[in-house]
């Protein structure tokens, strides 16, 4: 076994702390004499390595004087080198600075995270703005970023408070410049001038470009700003013609920001103005609606415009967003179109979302670039049911870079799977015994009976629909191949379900296992895929379908024939290799009569599905009455020799 006795060791070296036994270094700080040795100050600072072992005159002395530096500072810092251990709490906000400065300046990278941690839990109006100049100063990017959402939560507090007066002017100039800083503009100018009356050896001029005179009503631009002399007024003239000439969308508002919150609901203040049946849309309940209750709904006018109908919604207060999350009514296969636009002041309005064009199921998640709203108006124009537009419920949220996708033409292009359930996706047509079977990701566990999507050659497709338009340049399939059989299929791509764009011909190959698709990138609702030759009999099946094609998780590569190449022995390989063992206890398919049929209807052997799912927009028909779809549904079966009616 290993002994553990660090807390022996480090009991043991605390004791040393300022005890002059076995001391060869005195340091001289703020008047004061602290013993202390070299060996352990130079194993815990580079600064102190160089100080003291550097070759520099303080390596021969005895005593080493630092200057500027506060001694109850050092004293804290110095218990931290020789024990660990450091309590902040309890200790004055002006030392806890300090300790901070100290730890940057020695190069104590634990403890300055460690402090600034704290720091962070501490924040309040009074000392946000000294520790926001600290963080600034030393580059803490993590305390940094906690300073900036705090100020931009309490902007008014701040302004009035007297810690704002001791701002750098490089901190004041980015703490106002900021979309996210949310006050009256007139309240942030009668600060700056604060500001500046209380640092006359401060230049105001690059700080007042940070405030935006447009916000201001031409009555305070000429009875507050004007008095001041700080702007000249060439400057107040040009605020007054952007006022009237430009754009209410396009003026510099801000607005509140909430990361990754959503302001969408009662408790932000926000309510909905138009449209019926208005308490469900921010109840936050997107579980319990169905035919009758659960929902807002507007009626869809012809042309699907006027702002006399749509939903309306108002938020608490102008907020900064990038992000909706729209669901859409999905107890049944319907799809709606919709676009939705966004104001400030209900009088300038700007599109940020136009699926007026495509084909929409359940969760939309939208984004656009950021911008100021505090009014959403979404019209829907065209449900393939009704009349009627149904939204279960909406949020609104800003999200990070990190969580923002790329976006093209307004539509995402998605880099994650988005043809699955949890994505809200849907086979429309195909055959299975689960209707998800295509789209459940699980890509080991099929077999003759189960697994797989297939429809018969010559008659339907598989059909899948996205939730929402993507621009995609890549799918992947993996075709069905638990033995030796072949495949050939085309692929179309559609927005509408009306007009259809081939990316894969691959009639004249012949293909199986994985299919690696590339196609100029594109804007994709519903993908259809049509077999039309298999080998063994006359249905095509697939596996599994993902869109865009994501990395194999076999680890292979797939070759210009769609097949894998240098495939690893995984767990999906096994289930097919044991699939195989089992087919060869049944007769081979090329050794049975010509005339005889191993699914004859009037006595199905028990081996076959009798439990598959029929779902297609164009009911699938069958030459042969007798032939049953259900027995049709099995790889192995073979046809009689006058029907195409199997699978």
């Amino acid at each position: 076994g290993q002994l553990n006795h660090v807390g022996w060791l480090a009991e043991h070296i605390g004791s040393l702390l300022l005890q002059p036994e076995y001391s060869d270094v005195t340091l001289v700080v703020g008047g004061a004499r602290l013993p202390a040795h070299r060996l352990v100050l130079a194993s815990c600072s580079s600064y102190f390595r160089a100080l003291l072992y550097g070759g520099m005159r303080e390596s021969q002395e005895k005593e080493v004087v630092l200057r500027d530096t506060p001694r109850e500072a050092f004293e804290l810092l110095l218990r931290y080198i020789y024990t660990g251990q450091l309590q902040l709490s309890g200790l004055k906000e002006d030392v806890v600075l300090e300790v901070l400065e100290l730890s940057h300046l020695y190069g104590f990278l634990e403890l300055e995270a460690g402090v600034s941690r704290f720091l962070e839990q501490v924040l309040g109006v009074r000392n946000v703005c000294r520790i926001y100049d600290r963080a600034c100063l030393y580059q803490l990017g993590a305390l940094a970023q906690a300073c900036r959402l705090f100020v931009d939560r309490h902007a008014m507090a701040i302004l009035n408070s007297d810690s704002f007066l001791n701002l750098s002017p490089v901190v004041l100039r980015e703490m106002i410049g900021r979309d996210s800083f949310f006050a009256p503009e007139v309240d942030i100018f009668r600060a700056v001038c604060s500001w500046a009356a209380h640092n006359p050896s401060s230049d105001p001029k690059p700080i007042l470009e940070m405030v935006r005179l447009p916000l201001l009503t031409v009555p305070e631009l000429l009875n507050v700003v004007r008095p001041t002399d700080l702007v000249g007024p060439d400057c107040i003239l040009d605020a007054i013609q952007l006022c009237t000439e430009t754009r209410d969308a396009d003026r510099p508002y801000r607005g509140s920001l909430l990361p990754a919150e959503n302001v969408a609901s009662v408790s932000h203040g926000a309510q909905v103005l138009a449209g019926e049946m208005r308490s469900a849309l921010l109840d936050g309940d997107s579980q319990g609606y169905d035919m009758e209750r659960g929902f807002t709904r507007h009626p869809i006018e012809d042309g699907g415009s006027g702002r006399r109908t749509g939903i309306l919604v108002k938020l608490g207060s102008p907020c900064i967003l990038n992000h909706l999350a729209l669901l859409l009514w999905d107890r049944d296969n319907r799809a709606y179109s919709y676009y939705i636009e966004v104001s400030v002041d209900q009088k300038d309005w700007v599109r940020v979302v136009d699926h007026s064009k495509y084909l929409c199921r359940s969760w939309q998640k939208l984004y656009f670039k950021a911008r100021v709203v505090q009014y959403i108006h979404i019209v829907g124009t065209h449900n393939t049911v009704n009349r009627v537009f149904h939204a279960v419920s909406l949020e609104c949220r800003h999200v990070g870079e990190g969580a923002m996708p790329e976006l093209e033409e307004g539509l995402v292009v998605p880099r994650e799977n988005v043809a699955t359930v949890s994505r809200c996706a849907y086979v429309v047509e195909g055959v299975s015994r689960s209707r998800n079977a295509l789209i459940n990701g699980e890509t080991g566990k099929y077999d003759w009976d189960s697994g797989y999507t297939c429809h018969q050659l010559g008659n339907g497709a598989i059909v899948v629909q996205l939730a929402q338009p993507y621009c995609v340049d890549s799918m992947r399939l993996l075709l069905w191949d638990c033995d030796s059989r072949q495949y050939s299929y085309y692929v179309e791509v559609s927005v509408d379900q009306q007009n259809w764009t081939m990316v894969a011909d691959r009639r004249q190959e012949l293909c199986r296992s994985w299919q690696l698709l590339r196609f100029p990138r594109q804007p994709v609702v519903f993908v259809r895929i049509v077999g039309t030759h298999n080998t063994a009999n006359e249905v095509f099946h697939c596996v599994h379908f993902e869109c865009p094609a994501q990395s194999l998780e076999t680890g292979g590569r797939p070759r210009r024939d769609g097949r894998s190449s240098g495939l690893p022995r995984t767990r999906a390989a096994a289930s097919r290799a044991a699939v195989r063992r089992r087919a060869r206890q049944t007769p081979s398919l090329t050794r049975l009569p010509p005339t005889r049929t191993t699914c004859p209807a009037s006595d199905p052997p028990p081996h076959l599905l009798r439990d598959h799912e029929v779902f297609s927009s164009k009911p699938q028909t069958f030459r042969k009455k007798s032939w049953s779809l259900q027995q049709a549904c099995c790889p192995r079966c073979v046809p009689p020799p006058d029907s195409r009616g199997v699978c």
